[in-house]
């Protein structure tokens, strides 16, 4: 209870503060002026004081207005720091998000995943570096619809086993009912060994591949 009284006072505090630097004023500033004229106004041309409380109203708007900014903002940092320690537990975890990178740590075979709308007479998988340019191209044969997966072993065209990285890959197919290629949607897969802080967002690391906490569709443990 006094954790939330101290917190509720520093947001009233922080946005009365960034009231008057914002307008110049805020509510206590006001009716200080309003208290100061009426002690010095003519007592025979006394001033009309709906004016001041119509404008003490609309200040007091505004007023309120920063304490609810304050407080989204609040609870914001409050959220993101909740998603960084939930990210944290998924360290050593396996997960699935959208995305096209294919992680070769050196040694294990990568799993690349996709899914395609319709079936396909046949597809081609091609492995391309952090450049773009392609060291493998795999024939696929035909597909269904839904989703797929492929096993890259790290090697180039010519069977030489690259060094460990971050590439990428894509996979076009030709449907089964004819008509133009079409490119099914790549999935980054893999286990999380470290969490990264982007932009105040959580990032979950995949060797060198990253993926946003608010983009993984699927875990599983280990």
């Amino acid at each position: 209870m006094v954790t939330t009284d101290v917190t509720a006072t520093t947001s009233v505090t922080a946005a009365s503060a960034a009231m008057k630097k914002s307008i110049g004023m805020n509510k206590d500033d006001f009716l200080k002026l309003f208290i100061a004229q009426l002690q010095h106004q003519d007592p025979l041309k006394p001033q009309d004081p709906n004016e001041f409380l119509s404008q003490l109203a609309q200040l007091t708007q505004v007023e309120q207005s920063y304490n609810s900014n304050t407080a989204l903002q609040n609870l914001l940092t409050a959220q993101n720091d909740s998603m960084t320690m939930t990210s944290v537990s998924f360290i050593g975890k396996t997960i699935k998000a959208p995305g096209n990178a294919a992680v070769f740590d050196g040694t294990n075979p990568s799993q690349l995943q996709f899914s395609f709308s319709v079936p396909t007479v046949s597809a081609t998988l091609t492995i391309s570096d952090a450049a773009g340019n392609p060291v493998r191209t795999v024939p696929l044969g035909a597909t269904g619809s839904g989703d797929g997966s492929s096993v890259w072993d790290g090697r180039d065209a010519a069977g030489v086993l690259l060094p460990a990285g971050a590439y990428s890959f894509s996979v076009v197919g030709a449907p089964a009912g004819g008509g133009a290629a079409v490119s099914a949607t790549t999935y980054t897969t893999g286990r999380v060994d470290g969490v990264t802080i982007s932009n105040g967002r959580p990032h979950l690391a995949i060797g060198p591949a990253s993926v946003a906490l608010t983009d993984v569709i699927s875990i599983k443990g280990v």
